[in-house]
């Protein structure tokens, strides 16, 4: 159960009772449902509750003259976890929207139970462009990035910088898919080749058979398609076999802070990647996460960061349309601009993309680095149509061709 401090509005665990008809007309219910003990914990995990926390207080902690309560859960990674409690906090606990929600298995898992139950689904941890493609939902915004973001905005560069054969060590799950599909097109588009691919389990610790295979392919590039402990521990064990000392480059698909954090620049030094956000981007993130900081004692990473954004512009929307009613405050999300200290003027395509600038970054060398939580470097920004897939080749059936 989630701890409970003085300092936040309540947080409510999986297990809270179901509210009285005369209750849940004075409380508006948000739900963030992630990774608190696994993998992706790290990533989401408390960090997002926080950030959603953040959002309500900083819009008043009230709403259509009803307080505002966040109830959060677990969802173990396993799609029916996730959609069991998805299911009971709609239909038994009035929760109202739900946000967040890593491992793309999971999302798919959920979005089918928001879609039928017309409840908002605000998508910020999970990644599969597919959530937006062929399985998209007129309930769903997929928030703050996806693999195709991750694909575009890294593949050109190294194809286009001598990096033209490609393995992939691939996360068994959607979203490593996924990634390992859009990487692979824009590497092919670039003039490269797939010279081969391995999938791994879920949360493993032993990369060794994996990257021997990998190594024994002769590529240039061998591509991480997992992230979070997945990511950190291939890392470090092909540093140990000294795979990147050996004319191969390591490409990072999906990267954060904290997996920088958990590296450090001696180890991580020289990877790039695409992200929507960083913290010491502008004085506007710098304010926001030097706020989150103090709560956490960690800088925040876009996962952390799309949460606050989505439940801000998700409150604004149930203000501005007079209801919670899921289907009418979806239609007034997409109708609003997004405007908050990480996205300037974004906006929400009708496959429910949010379609948003992104920066190709890479990792500062220790010595570059003047202040603790100084990783990263810009190497270019990426506009928001090169990083969403364009919607004459969408899959998605809300798209009107």
């Amino acid at each position: 159960m989630t701890r409970f401090r003085p300092h936040r509005l309540i947080l409510a665990s999986a297990l809270w009772l179901a509210l009285s008809p005369a209750q849940a007309q004075e409380t508006l219910r948000l739900g963030v449902l992630n990774d608190k003990s696994s993998i992706y914990a790290d990533l989401t995990g408390t960090g997002s509750v926080t950030a959603a926390q953040m959002a309500v207080e900083d819009f008043g902690g009230r709403v259509l003259n009803r307080r505002i309560e966040i109830v959060t859960a677990d969802h173990q990674n396993k799609p029916d976890v996730g959609s069991t409690i998805a299911r009971r906090w709609i239909e038994s606990e009035q929760v109202k929207v739900i946000i967040d929600v890593p491992t793309s298995s999971v999302a798919f898992a959920v979005q089918e139970i928001t879609r039928n139950l017309k409840t908002p689904f605000l998508i910020s941890g999970a990644a599969s462009s597919d959530l937006t493609g062929k399985a998209c939902s007129p309930m769903s915004v997929h928030w703050t990035y996806d693999t195709y973001a991750l694909a575009a905005g890294t593949a050109r560069g190294i194809v286009q910088a001598g990096g033209d054969a490609w393995y992939f060590l691939t996360q068994d799950n959607g979203f490593g898919q996924a990634l390992q599909r859009d990487v692979s097109r824009f590497v092919e588009e670039s003039g490269g080749k797939v010279v081969g691919s391995v999938r791994h389990p879920l949360n493993s610790a032993d990369f060794a058979s994996f990257l021997v295979q990998a190594a024994a392919a002769k590529p240039k590039v061998i591509a991480l398609a997992n992230a979070g402990s997945d990511f950190t521990n291939a890392i470090k064990q092909a540093g140990e076999f000294g795979i990147a000392g050996k004319g191969v480059k390591l490409a990072g698909l999906s990267v954060t802070i904290n997996d920088v954090h958990s590296l450090g620049l001696k180890t991580a030094q020289g990877v790039q990647f695409v992200t929507p956000f960083y913290w010491d981007a502008t004085e506007q993130t710098r304010q926001w996460s030097r706020r989150y900081f103090e709560k956490e004692k960690k800088m925040p990473n876009h996962i952390q960061a799309g949460v606050y954004g989505a439940v801000m512009h998700y409150l604004n929307a149930v203000k501005a349309a007079g209801t919670d009613n899921g289907p009418q405050v979806v239609e007034q999300m997409r109708k609003m601009p997004i405007n908050d200290f990480f996205t300037r003027n974004g906006s929400i395509r009708e496959d429910g993309r949010v379609m948003r600038e992104f920066a190709l970054m890479e990792v500062k060398a220790p010595e570059e680095s003047k202040a603790p939580w100084d990783y990263f470097k810009l190497v270019r920004t990426v506009s928001a149509n090169d990083t969403a897939i364009p919607l004459k080749d969408s899959e998605c059936s809300l798209v009107r061709k």
